[in-house]
């Protein structure tokens, strides 16, 4: 089958691949000269774990292709992807759809034959019906339907989450682009991976709901653990016990410093103000957003409050910049919100990310960006990890010992054993401190 797939950005380049990958012949287009050039060559403008070796089989295998002509890449296809960006707007927070509609434009010139157009990107419910009405002005005559196809990947696991999905989530009524869909996804169909079709709406609703979901699962433990704090317990714990529960889970309970990254943060925001524009308010969405980003703040005291209180001067260094490991995207990262507030409090901070440091270089001034964790260790008070990159889980902790002044770690992802923090000062989220035996001697003694 023929696809056309509009955007090269995260969702279009990993999505346009895999069909390749599932056999398909698929034409990528973009308005990026420099970016298709770059493409064509199988050089990838994101980090994501795999897909560079993939998108260089399709392309020596001639199933995948990059132009930027729109007539090129909606001729002969039988479905067309818009999978553009749609950001957040910073007025109103709302979805940003001018990407979309100028895409749906561009397909309604161009349309020639029955075609399916499928919503790819993340949009408010009604927005197939507004892409829809976009292309039966632009082109009365045009045969088509609009359908959604919410993406469900997580950065950093793309792949996986595309060739072995929980489930393919598609919006429409029409039985004509039911066929086209299930021929498009046959290659899992056989594999029995559930397919849902739905209404148009239900389908947009269900992509918003489902991140809405997991931010609250996300935001929820991390509640917990300030309790656990508070009272002694051990939040994995808690999360242990109730992940078990078949009815619960187990995935998502794992306690930091607030949830980042593309989707979370912007399809909570966006659940929000559809809630608003429908009179439907979202109460628990918004008490969400407004616990995770008081939370990304509360993580910065955490730190100062474990060098001391007074930090002028002192010097930390910060393992993980990016939102989540295995991606370079710093897009609400907690790191963000950090950072600065530490400098503001007049601490000096080195900085190490094995993938996220030249994204991050554009957003953070004043940070000493280093070559590996041990040089950004060397000679400060105290380490912060706020990514959990598996390479920070395997440090030698006496090499750590000798390169640090001083011997505070914080550990915002809880990826140390509090067994192995003999010598240090550590703090972790939703767990007990590790104190020196005097120092916690004059702690209980002053309580």
């Amino acid at each position: 089958m023929h696809i056309g797939m509009i955007g090269t950005g995260y969702v279009g380049l990993v999505s346009g691949t895999c069909f390749a990958e599932f056999g398909h012949t698929v034409i990528c287009v973009d308005k990026d000269e420099q970016k298709i050039e770059k493409l064509r060559q199988g050089e990838i403008p994101i980090f994501e774990p795999g897909l560079e070796a993939l998108l260089k089989r399709q392309i020596e295998e001639g199933r995948i292709s990059f132009t930027l002509d729109t007539a090129e890449a909606v001729r002969n296809s039988q479905a067309v992807f818009i999978a553009v960006g749609t950001p957040s707007r910073r007025y109103c927070r709302d979805a940003d759809l001018s990407f979309v509609h100028e895409a749906a434009r561009e397909v309604a010139e161009n349309l020639d034959g029955y075609t399916v157009i499928v919503n790819k990107s993340t949009v408010p419910v009604g927005t197939g019906r507004e892409v829809e009405q976009i292309i039966r002005e632009t082109n009365p005559d045009a045969d088509f339907d609009v359908a959604s196809n919410p993406e469900f990947l997580r950065e950093g696991a793309a792949i996986d989450d595309f060739m072995r999905p929980d489930r393919v989530v598609v919006g429409t009524s029409s039985e004509r682009a039911q066929k086209v869909m299930r021929e498009i996804y046959r290659p899992l169909y056989l594999n029995e991976t559930p397919i849902l079709f739905t209404k148009r709406e239900t389908a947009e609703v269900i992509k918003y709901a489902a991140n809405a979901f997991l931010a609250t699962k996300i935001t929820f433990i991390n509640e917990i653990a300030d309790l656990c704090e508070k009272v002694g317990a051990d939040v994995q714990q808690v999360a242990k016990g109730i992940g078990m529960d078949g009815r619960i889970g187990s995935k998502f309970l794992h306690a930091g410093p607030g949830y980042g990254g593309s989707c979370f943060p912007k399809d909570t925001q966006a659940l929000v103000r559809a809630g608003q524009k429908y009179g439907a308010s979202q109460r628990i969405v918004e008490t969400v957003i407004a616990a995770n980003e008081d939370r990304k703040a509360r993580m910065a005291d955490k730190v100062i409050a474990a060098l001391g209180g007074d930090v002028r001067g002192k010097k930390v260094a910060v393992l993980g910049v990016s939102f989540k490991p295995n991606t370079d995207d710093m897009r609400d990262s907690p790191a963000l919100t950090i950072i600065p507030v530490l400098q503001q409090a007049g601490v000096e901070i080195t900085a190490y990310d094995p993938e996220a440091m030249e994204s991050a270089k554009a957003l953070i001034d004043g940070v000493k960006w280093c070559k590996d964790s041990y040089e950004a260790l060397s000679g400060v008070d105290a380490v912060v990890i706020i990514t959990e990159w598996n390479q920070f889980r395997a440090l030698d902790l006496g090499r750590m010992r000798d390169l640090m002044k001083g011997n505070t770690i914080v550990d915002l992802r809880n990826i140390y054993k509090m067994t192995d923090m003999d010598g240090f000062r550590y703090f972790s989220i939703g767990r007990e401190d590790i104190l020196p035996e005097d120092e916690r001697v004059r702690a209980i003694a002053a309580q």
